[in-house]
């Protein structure tokens, strides 16, 4: 109670502090935590925290994007023809219950994720690796309990062994995903989560855990203690019984401040180390070269974001206004003619997007795909803002009604998200001025109601973005163009070629075959204008120029940033 007391009492006063305390990091973003259990941290808002309350068997190495190292496994040999994979443990890890790690928690945490596998997560790849399918026992009778049994078990000399179907040489990445963080089964069934027995395996297929009992009462084995959390605000302290090396910053305070002028205020005042920021043109032109800060730049970008357009809108979002082609709103089957997709897509200005939002730092992408990746084909044709060109596509839309009548269209953006806001005011400026029938209004709505409404399908539009789970270009393709890819329910296309190269591209390890049939699938999302391509920008990060432990070359965009590897000056 005493260390609740005296962070409470940090959190207060922080407004007051001219430079946040040494031994206390303050965070302020823009977004909330939808989750702290791993088993459905799936956004980098909640991945942010819980990499630093949890950990994995593996992790990546410095700055590399695909070299690996053991974190809560020691070493790990691979037989049975690349199928069988057997870790060694570390010894003497504590749970921040006190309790100390076994093997029996880690077969019980990626039990948990196979039962799980809901919607919510990231649990699809790894479920995909060790069951042969996507999908949960829900959706797939395949899924049997022993085979998520015999999938993942303990040998006699307390070694972990996964046993999957197939060859996977993706599997190791899979494994350094934050979801599948090392959890205490005694901790968590006693919680009244799983009680990771056969029992009552049943009932928690495909359960949602964004609000489970364990992410209310976090426990893991990494170097941060969760304190307290509300709404707004998200305590913790350094863990005393950390196996690892000890953490410099005792104390964490993050904190959702929304509007973007009072996170600059309370960041160049000394009184928040990390913020989010408004974009590069705006954390340029405000943050960049002022005293205290130190800027790092240049850093590779490794995300990919669209503007989705929903093609099978559900009315229960309640943004379909008369549910008709008639001026006053929309069809739910709005996006479905590609004459509309390519209009919107003509109507954005990615010009003027790089230079608002990325200050002139950014290049049109021509896939969905990051450009440092293998599998990206520079080569493939892209939309550029061209009034004409979707004035004419507007006036072929459902066979000349659209045109005709008008339409409302209403679309939701991140709210206090500066890229995401201005991207759709472009749209929608650009949008309206081509005929005075056509509306669009927009709406700020909370990242978390937006990830949970946009999985339904019950938003129409979309600005989302994916970074990569592991490094892979499969993780990017068949996530956006799969018609049962991650994304699927949020635009709701499908192509039947598309979906057969996708499947030909992740069954072979033949490098030049895959990059064939990525440029295939680049080609035909071209033609069928599934999304609009959000230009990708040249990252950058900034901080208070008091924190150590963050160069250009320890910068790794895999992972957040860890607080145990800070200190403050």
């Amino acid at each position: 109670m005493k260390k609740i007391a005296i962070l409470s009492t940090l959190l207060v006063a922080s407004m007051a502090f001219a430079v946040t305390p040494k031994d206390t990091l303050v965070i302020q973003r823009s977004a909330d935590i939808p989750t702290m259990d791993p088993g459905v941290t799936y956004d980098t808002a909640s991945s942010e925290v819980v990499d630093q309350m949890y950990e994995t068997l593996l992790t990546y190495s410095g700055s590399s994007l695909t070299k690996l190292e053991p974190l809560l496994a020691t070493k790990w040999t691979i037989s049975n023809g690349g199928k069988t994979y057997t870790f060694d443990l570390r010894k003497n890890v504590k749970f921040h219950s006190g309790a100390t790690m076994t093997c029996a928690d880690a077969e019980y945490t990626f039990e948990r994720n196979l039962v799980t596998n809901s919607a919510e997560s990231g649990n699809w790849f790894i479920a995909e690796s060790l069951t042969g399918s996507q999908s949960n026992a829900n959706d797939d009778k395949s899924i049997t309990w022993a085979k998520i049994d015999k999938a993942v078990e303990c040998n006699s000399k307390g070694q972990l062994v996964f046993t999957l179907p197939k060859v996977d040489p993706a599997f190791l990445a899979k494994l350094a995903y934050t979801g599948q963080a090392i959890i205490e089964k005694k901790y968590t069934a006693g919680l009244g989560e799983w009680s990771g027995t056969e029992s009552d395996w049943k009932t928690w297929v495909g359960k949602d855990l964004t609000g489970s009992n364990l992410s209310k009462k976090p426990n893991g084995t990494g170097p941060y203690k969760f304190v307290r959390a509300d709404a707004n605000t998200f305590l913790a302290t350094a863990f005393e019984g950390y196996w690892g090396k000890k953490p410099s910053i005792k104390n964490v305070i993050s904190q959702k401040v929304p509007e973007l002028a009072a996170r600059q205020q309370a960041f160049l005042r000394g009184d928040a180390d990390f913020i989010d920021g408004g974009g590069r043109a705006v954390d340029e032109a405000q943050i960049k070269g002022k005293p205290g800060v130190t800027w790092l730049d240049n850093l590779p970008n490794t995300t990919s974001n669209a503007i989705f357009m929903n093609e099978k809108i559900d009315p229960a979002g309640g943004l379909l206004g008369s549910g008709k082609l008639d001026g006053k709103g929309i069809p739910s089957n709005f996006f479905s003619d590609v004459n509309v997709r390519r209009a919107f897509s003509y109507a954005f200005n990615y010009d003027q997007y790089i230079k608002d939002v990325q200050n002139g730092k950014g290049k049109k992408r021509t896939m969905l795909l990051p450009d440092i990746f293998p599998g990206y084909d520079a080569k493939v044709k892209t939309y550029s803002y061209n009034a004409k060109q979707a004035e004419a596509y507007f006036k072929k839309a459902f066979g000349g009604q659209l045109w005709k009548n008008g339409f409302t269209l209403t679309a939701n953006y991140r709210a206090s998200s500066v890229p995401a806001q201005t991207a759709m005011e472009i749209l929608k400026r650009n949008v309206e001025a081509i005929n005075p029938k056509f509306k669009v209004n927009l709406q700020a709505k909370q990242w978390s109601e937006m990830l949970a409404s946009s999985k339904k399908g019950q938003e129409a539009m979309i600005l989302i973005g994916w970074a990569p789970d592991y490094a892979d270009p499969d993780n990017f393709m068949y996530t956006f163009y799969a018609s049962d890819g991650y994304y699927s329910p949020r635009a709701n296309w499908k192509d039947a070629s598309v979906d057969k190269w996708l499947n030909q591209a992740r069954s072979t390890v033949n490098t030049a075959q895959r990059n064939r049939l990525y440029s295939l699938v680049g080609n035909r999302a071209y033609e069928q204008a599934p999304f609009i391509l959000v230009p990708g920008g040249i990252d950058y990060t900034f901080f208070r120029s008091n924190i150590k432990g963050i160069t250009a070359q320890n910068y790794n965009p895999m992972i957040s940033t860890r607080w145990a590897d800070l200190s403050k000056s």
